[in-house]
């Protein structure tokens, strides 16, 4: 198998995106465990991860690395936040906010084996909710996968968690957004309304892995 190093933790081998296991033998939705060298990789599904499809499809700015700390907005069951959580290692921390109670059990699990992972059931705009765990401008990178019509509100709000010059991945849903928009104006539109929080570094499309959506990399002004 060839193995090439990307970043802290993450690499390709033979072509497919995997991490290394934070935690030896354990699968979260079902992906294959590779082991070379007495280490465990998790092979990392891009039509399950947006992240990994981004990484995929060329994304230059890798801000997750080893003792980031990551405020995931949207983490559902936990798929791609315990790749994150692969990368950002024991000295890292990611604080998962959901707002749907089943999809929160699940992530609960998945918290009780790694603990570089904080649970917090809210609404991702009610930041009052989690103003007492997260302190502001305390985190590294902001990582945003929500569904819901004022995304660009959602950041706006939870910009004040992240660093000056810290990094955003910003997944724009036009499909939650509005349905009787062209999605590429419903993207600019989006990242029109955070110009004067954020600069845009990046723009990815995602297909073949996810439709109707784009990953923006933003940094904070």
């Amino acid at each position: 198998m060839e193995f090439i190093n990307i970043s802290d933790s993450i690499f390709k081998v033979d072509g497919r995106l995997a991490t290394k296991n934070l935690i030896t033998g354990h699968r979260v939705y079902g992906e294959e465990l590779i082991q070379k060298d007495n280490i465990e990789y998790r092979l990392w599904n891009p039509y399950r991860s947006k992240l990994a499809a981004a990484i995929l499809k060329g994304l230059k700015t890798i801000a997750i690395k080893g003792g980031t700390h990551v405020l995931y907005l949207g983490v559902s069951t936990g798929t791609t936040s315990s790749h994150v959580s692969d990368i950002i290692g024991a000295n890292g921390r990611l604080y998962g906010v959901e707002i749907s109670k089943r999809s929160m059990r699940e992530f609960l699990n998945l918290c009780e084996l790694r603990h570089n992972m904080l649970p917090i059931l809210s609404d991702a705009m009610a930041i009052d909710n989690y103003k007492n765990l997260v302190k502001e401008e305390s985190c590294d990178v902001i990582y945003q996968d929500v569904s819901a019509r004022d995304q660009s509100g959602i950041l706006k709000a939870n910009s004040i968690f992240l660093k000056k010059g810290g990094i955003a991945y910003f997944i724009i849903k036009s499909q939650s957004i509005d349905v009787g928009r062209k999605p590429e104006d419903v993207f600019e539109d989006e990242l029109r309304k955070l110009k004067d929080v954020f600069d845009i570094v990046e723009k990815i499309d995602i297909n073949p892995f996810d439709k109707l959506h784009m990953f923006a990399v933003l940094k904070k002004k």
